[in-house]
């Protein structure tokens, strides 16, 4: 019998690799034939029609009426993480009818546990919870999210989910590989609505990092909580998220008996890394009477004690702003569903909407007075065929005792279009082309926060609009050290020349959460209750707001950047206000953190220079301040490799 032949170690490590990549095009091949689940069952259901008869649609008609308010919407912003967690947890405490949840991400740690238990106990209780979710991150631990859709009275659904293993994120590597363009469009829109009545939206996922909650590092971000009919608005946008073909109840993508078992893996590793770090910490234990080292983070159980010590905010105390508003939301359609090709991402926003066209949109009241000036509806209203270029500059233009009409014409729904042409309107015509019609109407000042910021064409034409006619223009994003995606600060330091040249002024900053940041952005007042959240002091800080102020009197806040990936893939939602009160609190604490936390790039002779925050003790910096070496290397050979739509 002849003997077999022998190989070297390094064929025979070539052939593993053979075999492992075969293993791997088939595994993508396979899943790509699973697909995902066909006939599935989609039970339509809306909002609350009467938030009127719950306790909190009483109590923003109690309080409009002894604010004696013409305007039906009121608002305040939530500047720290304290008010933020401790308004959603009033909110459901209140509800007594509904909640409805639209989230991009829900990280399954303590600040999730507390609250999504007490979304749990208020579904027990007989309220009706709509948890609608991108299916991006719900994967290993936070793929146990989804087991809150087996609890009676939840239902909870994914938008755009995608194939693949949810115990890592490397099955998600395979999807990615599988249908790339479609794994690239996500839901990132933020929605937290009770009743109907009252409901929170902003920049803010659901997890430690945005309640000042994580050891390692937390978000920088704002929200706005608001009440009244334009609540209703938000719910509209919602309910048209919920009963979307791209949404799919849990149920049809997974098991509760395949997420108790995941449960139980993630257990038995968590478990065996515990383990290993208590090894690892005896071996290398502090001899008794020294110090501890600084910076060592604290256990889970202090994290968890930390987050179950807030209260909910005393919604009595707080003092609503009342004023005009609109939502600016993309529609659904943005991401096509299976079997819809996309056009080409197109590099610049329609048209401006033509006089005629905003003047169909306001409908004078029944009393016919019409205003002459510019000025905005005193009355909210969202029209879901309406696009958001076109709420933007109806909300800035429109008579002063006008609303926003239904529809154009003869009040009859639009024909619906083709699921081709419904993609291609949606990406033409987005949340951030709003934002650029309003900063085609800027005469003074543009005050923007962007954390990941990468202007395309149309917005880099925009600023410079701006800049010719005399308006002064600041943007305050990351800094290198700050961003938690670092390839995003690749495609925005390409920019970053163009951009100064125009006369943009440009901040970036700071990653140390300093005691200015925690007092710019975290100001509470006595909303928040008793117990304080944060993590120590020696947490790194993230930009995580999305904000535009525009001439000291119109405020936008949202889901969204000033990127590409949020104006042609990613679907947002954002409140436009038209308020000179909310402006100038948000200004304020905008200009403080700009001033002393924050590094302000300038163009040089000899190159840019980032001018350190006053009255820190820092010298101005010549390369990428506080990022470390491996960090810029990166930035410079990645940089011009990733293209901008991708950012």
């Amino acid at each position: 019998m002849p003997h077999l032949p022998s190989f070297s170690p390094q064929l025979t490590s070539l052939a593993r690799r053979s075999r492992w990549a075969l293993a791997l095009v088939a595994t993508v091949a396979l899943m790509g034939c699973a697909g995902l689940p066909k006939d599935v069952e989609r039970p339509v259901s809306t909002a609350l029609p009467n938030p009127g008869d719950t306790t909190l649609g009483q109590w923003v008609e109690t309080r409009r009426a002894t604010q004696k308010t013409r305007h039906p919407s009121g608002f305040v912003l939530l500047s720290g993480p304290q008010a933020a967690y401790s308004s959603r947890l009033a909110l459901v405490d209140a509800a007594q009818k509904t909640l409805d949840l639209q989230y991009y991400a829900i990280h399954a740690d303590a600040s999730s546990e507390r609250l999504l238990l007490s979304v749990a106990a208020a579904a027990r209780r007989g309220v009706r919870v709509r948890l609608l979710l991108d299916d991006f991150h719900s994967t290993g631990r936070d793929a146990l999210v989804m087991r809150l859709a087996f609890v009676p009275n939840v239902e909870m659904r994914m938008f755009n989910p995608l194939t693949g293993a949810r115990g890592s994120p490397v099955g998600r590597m395979f999807s990615l590989l599988g249908d790339f363009s479609r794994v690239q469009q996500r839901m990132h829109n933020k929605l937290f609505i009770a009743d109907n009545a009252v409901g929170v939206t902003g920049g803010r996922n659901l997890g430690d990092a945005y309640f000042g909650n994580s050891d390692s590092g937390n978000f920088v971000d704002l929200d706005v909580l608001a009440a009244g009919s334009i609540v209703q608005d938000m719910s509209r946008s919602f309910d048209s998220y919920w009963n979307n073909e791209r949404a799919y109840p849990v149920q049809s993508l997974i098991t509760r008996e395949e997420l108790d078992r995941l449960r139980d893996s993630i257990r038995t590793a968590e478990a065996t890394q515990q383990e290993r770090v208590e090894s690892a910490g005896a071996a290398a234990a502090t001899p008794p009477g020294a110090p501890s080292p600084a910076g060592r983070s604290s256990t889970p159980g202090t994290r968890r004690a930390r987050i179950w010590n807030q209260e909910p905010m005393d919604l009595q105390q707080v003092q609503l702003v009342w004023a005009p508003a609109a939502v600016l939301v993309d529609r659904p359609a943005k991401i096509p569903p299976d079997g819809v090709s996309t056009a080409p991402l197109p590099d610049q926003n329609p048209p401006r909407p033509s006089p005629a066209t905003i003047a169909a949109l306001v409908q004078p009241r029944a009393s016919g007075t019409v205003a002459t000036t510019a000025t905005a509806p005193s009355t909210d209203a969202v029209v879901a065929s309406t696009s958001p270029a076109t709420l933007a500059a109806a909300l800035t233009t429109a008579p002063a005792n006008g609303t926003l009409g239904n529809g154009v014409g003869n009040g009859n729904p639009p024909a619906q279009p083709s699921p081709d042409n419904e993609t291609s309107e949606a990406q033409a015509d987005t949340v951030v082309d709003g934002l650029l019609q309003l900063m085609g109407q800027a005469r003074q000042d543009l005050l923007i926060i962007s954390p990941y910021f990468v202007p395309g064409p149309d917005m880099e034409r925009a600023f410079a609009a701006a800049r010719d006619r005399g308006v002064r223009v600041r943007v305050l994003t990351n800094s290198l050290a700050s961003n938690d995606a670092p390839i995003a600060h690749a495609g925005y330091a390409r920019h970053r020349p163009t951009l100064l040249a125009m006369g943009v002024e440009l901040y970036e900053m700071r990653s140390e959460l300093t005691g200015v940041l925690r007092g710019a952005f975290g100001s509470t007042g006595s909303m928040g209750g008793a117990g304080g959240s944060g993590a120590g002091g020696s947490s790194r800080a993230m930009l995580h707001s999305k904000l535009m102020i525009v001439d000291g009197r119109l405020l936008v806040i949202g889901s969204m950047n000033l990127d590409m990936r949020s104006q042609r893939q990613n679907t947002e939602v954002a409140l436009l206000i038209r308020s000179g009160e909310l402006s100038r609190r948000a200004t304020a604490q905008i200009d403080a953190a700009l001033q002393d936390a924050a590094w302000q790039v300038q163009q040089t002779d000899q190159g840019l220079v980032w001018r350190a925050p006053k009255d820190s003790g820092l010298a101005d910096a010549t390369t990428e301040p506080d990022a470390s070496l491996p960090l810029r290397l990166m930035l410079q050979l990645l940089g011009p490799l990733a293209p901008d739509h991708l950012l």
